[in-house]
């Protein structure tokens, strides 16, 4: 559970011109060169345990909103490459490097939510640029896995110049005890809670792993709940929650949401509606939704996600 002043989500490696190169939300097609060796390694390593086990319980869930996901899913050639722009760096002659190299602009006009300062170009193929570093606001981070936590580390020092890294607190702390620790201390906290990564989870090289992993499954949406009652605990009335998770699951979306909603009487949801509307060009939404949730579908020409987002506010 990361707990930032603002929910803005922190990708766990170094990345590119100070902001996200993302293989895994993507809707172009990369080069035939590069789009050979993907297919190639796709019909290797496409995990059919795992497959399986989503055509089971997504076919349910999604009906035949389904067929097409899965499409999406199995075929990195027609994953999108997105890079996001440091907002707090300008840079005419990094954007005119993007064009000239085949991205073009995301969100072309002025959107609710969106500052007019962030920019996210996408591309047909994936590279990668150098980083820039930028002013950031002050805010704590936790990671309590010891990989991701280096990653963590190597971002902030792509990102941050030294005079304020000292802004920036990192910590290892079981996410399920921080809000015993630090009671309502944020403002507003990002919960980016361990899920069962479905676009990852299809390419698991070790079945027996993959095995594992779908027996693990069953156990997430208690570990999310407690970080969420932990999030809440660490919120300061008024304050806001956002909750996000890479999986198409509604034992480990909505039902999580759902759970806290009726035990957490200081809790309400937030209608986040509007945004869908104002980006659907770029995104496509699952319909049946609540007010206070979107769940991102992959869709080929728009191959974002999955991803779900809700959020809640303290009161």
């Amino acid at each position: 559970m990361r707990l930032p002043p603002a929910a803005a989500r922190l990708l766990p490696a170094p990345l590119p011109a100070g902001a996200g190169l993302w293989p895994r939300r993507g809707a172009a097609r990369p080069s035939e060169q590069v789009e050979n060796k993907i297919k190639g390694k796709v019909q290797k390593q496409i995990c059919q345990v795992v497959l399986d086990h989503f055509e089971k319980q997504y076919t349910v869930e999604l009906g035949d909103k389904w067929t097409s996901v899965r499409d999406v899913l199995t075929c990195p050639s027609c994953w999108q490459y997105a890079i996001l722009l440091n907002k707090f760096s300008q840079s005419a002659e990094l954007e005119n490097t993007l064009r000239v190299k085949g991205y073009h602009l995301a969100f072309r006009g002025t959107l609710p939510y969106l500052p007019r300062s962030l920019k996210c170009y996408i591309s047909r193929t994936p590279r990668r640029f150098p980083a820039q570093k930028h002013q950031t606001g002050q805010f704590h981070c936790n990671e309590y896995d010891d990989l991701r936590s280096r990653w963590l580390k190597q971002t902030m020092e792509s990102f941050i110049p030294d005079p304020l890294v000292n802004l920036i607190t990192v910590s290892k702390l079981d996410g399920r005890q921080i809000g015993d620790f630090k009671p309502e201390l944020y403002d507003k906290v990002l919960v980016d809670a361990p899920c069962s990564n479905d676009r990852s989870w299809l390419f698991s090289s070790d079945t027996q792993q993959a095995k594992l992993r779908l027996i693990q499954r069953k156990e997430l949406s208690s570990l999310q709940f407690q970080l969420l009652r932990s999030a809440i605990k660490a919120l300061r009335p008024g304050g806001s929650l956002v909750y996000s998770t890479c999986t198409l699951s509604k034992a480990e979306n909505s039902d999580v949401i759902n759970l806290i909603l009726k035990s957490c009487a200081n809790v309400m949801p937030v209608d986040i509606s509007e945004m869908a509307k104002a980006v659907s060009q770029e995104f496509t939404f699952l319909c049946d939704t609540q007010q206070h949730e979107l769940l991102v579908l992959p869709e080929k020409g728009k191959a974002w996600g999955p991803m779900y987002v809700a959020k809640l506010k303290k009161i």
